[in-house]
This record gives structure tokens, C-alpha cells and sequence, in this order.
């Protein structure tokens, strides 16, 4: 594939009527390399943030070995582009096929639940041709914790309550000689603090129940950087896990894992978008709600944008975007902050759409195609480059 330096070299080059998608490998590998080596314990990469083929052998190139997959096309997918990788199914409602599938033929050996129901079924899937139960399982059950740090939460769908759990990691440690306790503190946790609670959680969790425990995921929720955004560093997300992790009632040799997603893929990606008309402070472009900037529009999510080409010193304007359907809900308010001069036929550059940005295109109205290509310049904004704007954000506690 062709590597482009930059955005403004893949206009000149191919002057695109429809959105590309510009990746940045070397992005995701320092990001990656960043995790693996500062995070105290195994980096699992959440594949729905962006399943990629291409990203995911850059990410096993980088030394990510463990993959959480969510569907039975996730483990298939993954398995097929890394067939060495170790695929855990970390989706707490499985269908019976899927289960014995992704246990069959696929090799997996790690199941989230968190229900008796869903503990009987990963129970029943996995036996063998003679009715024989599975003798390897790795069961994690998964704990309902507070979203009250992120920005997205993610504590409505999913987890048994503090008072189920105990029970809950008592009969699964009948079926398996490996336990864990997992959670979500929500998509894009601006504190280190979210991470407290949840241990705290799981602390008491684990003292009731009385059971040995092998394993502690935290799971995702770590950020990226976006415009009004700005974390703290994720050395303190790492050191304040590390600190109650190690108070926890578990095994002396229990091990602890992560699942970022987002905080390993946003920086690959950003989005080539072409301006089809304006009108006053609205922009006509491209792609949008049913496209790569799904989070634009459903979640009023802010991403960086810049003008490709042009006066550099001309005053910027707050824009909304409307993207190429017919639809009046493909909308996406911003504002986005573009100069004022901006009009039909230039291209805007949309900064941090690795996570859940192409993941999310849909082919809806005939508008799902889009063209990706290799870039060699750097994200718009990085966690992983020294390059943090502004370094006060390193003392904020959001307290939302």
C-alpha cells in the first residue's frame, strides 16, 4: 500500500469525492508498546473498538498477545488474523452456539459471565462429544460497577450486583480451577479514581464469597485525548490499579489484566472529508452519523479538525456538519472550530476517529464506501508523543 506523508499529499494525489480513511500504524504501535510496557500486568486489546485486520497485526507486532472478542464473528475474525493470539470472550450473554463454537474451534478457554443462567450455558456448550464437562474453562465473572468518572457509561447493561456476587463466584469456582473478576468503569474514564471504586468493589465481592481468585481484569475505559478532553497521564490510572490490586484478598500469584480499546486505536485513524456545500455555519460533507462519525452525532462527541490547505492565519469559526444522507438526524452540532473561509470543494481533516470511527460505517443510503490509506505524519493529538498541549490537565479530577 502506498504511504502518504500527510493529508494535504492524499488530496493533491487523488482529489476523493468520498471520505478516506487515513491510518497510522506507527500511532498505534507506540500506543501499544506504551501499554505493554508501563501497564503492571496483561494488555488485551478490546477488538470492537476497531477490528481491523491490519491494526490487529500491528498490535501483535507490538507484543499484544491477549484479544478480547465480543461476538463469534470477532473470534473468527481474530483467530484467522492471529492465529497464535490467546481470544477471550469477554461478552456477557452468549448464544449456546457461539459459546461452543468459539470453545470447539476456536480454542477459546476464557468466558465472561454474570448470571447463573449464562455460567450453566458456557457450562453446557463446552462439554465434550460424551457429555463430559469441560475441564479447562477460565470463568470471569463480571462485577456491575459505577460509570460516575466516564464519559460514556457503561453500568446499565451489564454485571451482577454486589449483593449476587458472591454466590455467583461460589458456583463458578465449582466449574472451573481458574476464576477472575472483571468490570467496566464506562468508555473514556477521565480519573484514575473511577479504577478505585471498582477495586474497592471487587474487594467486597471477593471477601464474601471466600473463593481463591486468579485473576483481576479492569477492563477499558482508558482515554485518548480529545479536543476539551484532556486526561490525566495514564501512569496514574496504572498506579493507582497497581496499588489497590495488590491489597486485594487473591491468590499470591493472581494475575491482572486490562482491555483498552480506545486508548490503543484512536491515534491511528483520522478522516479525509470533503465540504459539498455551505450554508451560513452549517457544512455540508461526506460522511457522518451512519459513517465514521457515528460518535459525532450519537453522543455529541468532539473531535479535532483542520482545513486542508488554505490560510493558516484565517479567524475560525464554530461549524455544525450534516453528513451525505437524506436523513435530517445525520447531524453532527460540534462545534467544529474551521477557518472562516471554508466553502465547497475543500477538504477537512477529522482528527482521532481510530476508536469507534470506522468500526461504526454503516452502508446505509449508498454512502458506506470509503477509501483507506497509510499516513506518515502524526495524529492530530497524542498521549504517547510528549506533545500534551496542555499539561495542567495533569492535576484535573473530573468530578461530573
Amino acid at each position: 500500500m502506498h504511504i502518504y506523508p500527510d493529508a494535504k499529499a492524499v488530496v493533491s494525489d487523488l482529489s476523493p469525492d468520498q471520505a478516506v480513511i487515513l491510518n497510522r500504524p506507527h500511532a498505534a504501535l507506540r500506543a501499544a508498546r506504551f501499554f505493554i510496557e508501563k501497564f503492571p500486568g496483561k494488555v488485551l486489546y478490546a477488538v470492537k473498538a476497531n477490528p481491523s485486520a491490519d491494526l490487529l497485526k500491528v498490535l501483535w507486532d507490538a507484543g499484544v498477545q491477549h484479544y478480547d472478542v465480543a461476538s463469534i464473528a470477532e473470534v473468527r475474525q481474530t483467530r484467522a488474523t492471529l492465529p497464535e493470539a490467546e481470544l477471550c470472550y469477554m461478552h456477557p450473554v452468549k448464544a449456546s452456539r457461539a459459546i461452543a463454537e468459539a470453545y470447539h474451534q476456536h480454542g477459546v478457554r476464557t468466558f465472561a459471565l454474570d448470571t447463573a443462567e449464562e455460567l450453566a450455558n458456557i457450562v453446557e456448550a463446552c462439554r465434550d462429544e460424551y457429555g463430559n464437562p469441560a475441564s479447562d474453562l477460565r470463568l470471569c465473572v463480571r462485577l456491575r460497577v459505577s460509570s460516575e468518572f466516564s464519559e460514556l457509561s457503561l453500568a446499565s447493561k451489564f454485571g451482577c450486583d454486589l449483593l449476587d456476587a458472591p454466590a455467583l463466584l461460589q458456583e463458578a469456582r465449582q466449574h472451573c480451577d481458574w476464576l477472575a473478576v472483571c468490570f467496566h468503569v464506562g468508555s473514556q474514564a477521565m480519573s484514575p479514581f473511577a479504577f478505585v471504586q471498582a477495586l474497592d468493589r471487587t474487594r467486597a465481592a471477593i471477601a464474601e464469597a471466600s473463593v481463591v481468585i486468579d485473576m483481576i481484569d479492569v477492563g477499558g475505559g482508558f482515554p485518548s485525548i480529545y479536543p476539551e478532553l484532556e486526561p490525566p497521564p495514564l501512569e496514574d490510572y496504572f498506579a493507582i490499579i497497581a496499588k489497590h490490586f495488590e491489597a486485594l484478598p487473591i491468590a499470591y500469584n493472581a494475575e491482572l489484566w486490562c482491555e483498552p480499546g480506545r486508548a490503543l486505536c484512536a491515534e491511528y485513524s483520522s478522516l479525509l472529508v470533503k465540504v459539498e456545500r455551505r450554508r451560513g455555519e452549517e457544512l455540508f460533507i461526506n460522511d457522518g452519523a451512519y459513517g465514521a462519525l457515528y460518535d459525532a452525532a450519537h453522543v455529541d462527541w468532539r473531535f479535532p479538525v483542520n482545513k486542508i490547505g488554505g490560510d493558516v492565519h484565517q479567524p475560525r469559526v464554530d461549524f455544525a456538519f450534516y453528513g451525505p444522507t437524506c436523513d435530517d438526524a445525520d447531524y453532527m452540532q460540534g462545534p467544529f472550530p474551521l477557518p472562516q473561509d471554508i466553502k465547497a470543494g475543500d477538504y477537512i481533516e477529522v482528527g482521532m476517529i481510530g476508536a469507534y470511527g470506522a468500526a461504526m460505517k454503516t452502508d446505509f443510503n449508498g454512502f458506506g464506501e470509503a477509501k483507506q490509506v497509510i499516513v506518515a505524519d502524526e495524529p492530530m493529538a497524542s498521549l504517547y508523543d510528549g506533545s500534551r498541549s496542555r499539561p495542567d490537565a495533569d492535576n484535573v479530577v473530573n468530578l461530573r
